[in-house]
Formats: C-alpha cells, structure tokens, sequence
C-alpha cells in the first residue's frame, strides 16, 4: 500500500483538508488512513486486530518498534478525524490505468484503452443514520433487509483496476450515481457501459468528455436507418425524446447501430443493440465491436473481487455512520487497486496477461493472516514485500 500510495502523498492529502495529526506520534494520520484501507483486506478481525498489522507493517517499513497496542474506541476516534473526501481524492490522483500498449496489448482496441463503467448496491449497517442517509429497499411488508447504498465503478477491463468509483443513496437514480465518473475519461479511452446509460443527455455527457462509446441500447428503441453501411451495421441518430428540442434537427447526433444475435444459457437467441461513436465500419468492423461490447463483463467480475473475494463475502460494510460508511467504502476500493496494482506488476514482470493471474490468492498473500497476533517480530528483509 505505501509503495501505491506513498505516506508523503497521503501527508499532502491529509494537510489540505487540515486533517494531520502532527503531534500524535503513537498514532499518527498516515496511519490511520492505511488502517481505513486494510479493513478490507480483514473483514472479520477486530479493529484492534486490522490496526496490529497496518503498525507492524509501517514498523518494518520504517524500521522502527511496533507502537503499544491501540484501543478499538481510540480506533474509532482517530477514524471520525479523517474526512472521506481525502480518500476518494487518493484515488484520483493515485489510481491510474495500469496497461501499457507493449507490455498489455489486449488493453486496447484500435489505439484506444477499454474501459467499462457499471453499477451495484451494497449493503451498510442498519442504524438509523445510515436509513436516513442511503435507504432501504422496499418489499411487499415494508422494508427490506438492511440499508443499501449504490456504488458506480469505472474499470480497466483488462487489469481489472479501479480508475473512479462513487457512492450514492439507494434510490438515486443509476445515472446519477455513475455521472461524476466521466470526468475520469478522455480521448484515449473506449468506454462500454450496459443499457441503463444511453439516453440523448447521458450519451451528450459521455462524448464531451473526449472517449469514444459503445454502449448497449434496448431492442426495441426506435433507431431509423440513415445509410446503411457495408458490414450490416447503419447509421442513425439520437435526439431528446423530451422537451423543446425534441423536434430540433441541430440537437440530433448521429451514431451507428450494431445488431446481433447470441445463445443464451437456455440455447434461445438473444437479440443485441450497440450504439457506437465509431463510425467508420472499415476501421472498425460490426463483428469485432460485437465481440470486443462482451469485454464489458469485466466489470463484473471487478464487483464479484470486490463483494465477495476482498471482502471474504461479509454481506454488510461495518461502519456505524454515514460519513465512516463513505471512508470505509473508499478505502474498499483504494485496497482493490493496490491489489491489481501487485498482480499487473507479476504479469508486466513475468510476460503473462494479468487475467491469468489469481485475485483470491494474490487478495491472501497480502494479508496472510485474518488476525495477527502481537509480539511477532517484524519481517525480515528477505521477506516478500
């Protein structure tokens, strides 16, 4: 986590949202903000526990003494003290696409790195701060389960690294949770996103940002064919389907269409829609746009990492209010990347594609033990970093 982010990155972080605790040297802010990480890499340890292994680690690192052992209410103190803003600017500044064109080349597709942004729900502690903050869904009785909020990640699809990620209240609308993620993307990039993110406005945001597009849309939206291209793809438009510009000629944009068929699980074929900003069908061919839109399941498996693998299938995020939910969340992903970030340099160093490498045992090498055990002397300078 230091060498992804370093203690001097996080001490700038910490100063600029006047968080640093420059006189606590027992338990100082850097550390503190290490432990917000490392709470997901032990989901069932005591706070105490996760806190014993972050000092340990620092200890080794600085070459120093493990400090007295920390009580989990002073724990929870010096949490409440760091504003979850620092970690979600950390990820911004720190979290960046990993793939380099030689060492990744599966990361790209006509020049262009692949990204896929989605959303899912996680459950949070059922405290009254957190229903009145994030919400419930509802059921035919009431209210169900526990609380949930929406998170939205953006993806390297071929690394699996998280580049943004944000937080919002159960019943926010989808696009509203995934929109600050744009501001991520840029004229480098290719971004696949599934069909709750291709209405006219959603699509007019995506495309300022620089990326080009290939999102899914329904089956049975209204697309009239413009001109149809040699590879049986066409090309048509979008327009407000609301409003005074509804009628607008300016407001159309103009965009491809690819239809396909595929074989679900049950053998009956299923009927796909892309919309593309590429438009050139010789640069880039329907039926390598149809293959390349089911690397978009990537992002899948990045919230199976996160829900089930990282966090060991604990179903509920631990932290009692809503602010400490927000700082647990981001800590969640920032110690996903570092992750990633470890598995992407193996595979960069030893010439293999970072997909063939494990998450589950690359996720337990970095925390060997679920609780440590105090009075462990601190690991020797052969041991792996």
């Amino acid at each position: 986590m230091a060498r992804v982010y370093p203690a001097s990155l996080i001490g700038e972080l910490l100063d600029a949202h006047h968080c640093n605790s420059r006189r606590e040297r027992r338990f100082p802010a850097t550390a503190v903000a290490y432990y917000c990480m490392a709470l997901s890499l032990y989901p069932e340890a005591a706070y105490a526990d996760v806190f014993d292994a972050v000092a340990q680690g620092l200890a080794w690192r600085n070459r120093g003494m493990v400090p007295p052992r920390i009580k989990a209410s002073s724990i929870s103190v010096a949490r409440s003290r760091l504003s979850w803003p620092i970690f979600k600017r950390l990820q911004g500044v720190a979290c960046l696409p990993l793939a380099g064109v030689r060492t990744c080349p599966q990361a790209f597709y006509g020049g262009l790195r692949l990204m896929a942004i989605d959303g899912s729900n996680i459950e949070v502690p059922d405290e009254a701060a957190n229903v009145k903050a994030f919400g419930s869904p509802g059921s035919r009785t009431g209210v169900a389960g526990y609380p949930q909020a929406q998170c939205a990640v953006l993806v390297e699809c071929a690394t699996h690294a998280i580049i943004a990620a944000n937080m919002g209240a159960y019943r926010e609308a989808e696009w509203t949770v995934c929109h600050p993620l744009l501001a991520s993307l840029n004229q480098t990039m290719l971004c696949l996103a599934d069909r709750g993110f291709n209405g006219y406005e959603h699509w007019c945001r995506a495309t300022a940002t620089g990326a080009q597009l290939l999102w899914r849309c329904a089956s049975n939206r209204q697309l009239p064919v413009q001109r149809l291209l040699s590879d049986g793809s066409f090309l048509s438009i979008i327009r407000p389907s609301t409003g005074p510009r509804r009628k607008d000629t300016r407001a159309a944009v103009t965009v491809r269409v690819v239809e396909y068929t595929l074989p679900d699980v049950e053998g009956t074929q299923g009927r796909y829609r892309l919309l593309t900003t590429l438009l050139d069908e010789h640069h880039a061919p329907a039926l390598e746009l149809a293959a390349l839109y089911h690397t978009r399941w990537e992002v899948e498996s990045v919230v199976d990492e996160l829900k089930t693998h990282l966090h060991q299938r604990r179903r509920v995020l631990r932290s009692k209010t809503p602010d400490l939910v927000r700082q647990e969340f981001y800590g969640w992903v920032l110690t996903h990347y570092a992750v990633r970030w470890l598995m992407h340099a193996a595979a960069t160093e030893h010439h293999v594609p970072p997909r063939t490498l494990s998450f589950v045992a690359n996720r337990a090498s970095a925390a060997p033990s679920p609780a440590p055990v105090r009075g462990f002397p601190p690991p020797s300078a052969s041991a792996p970093a």
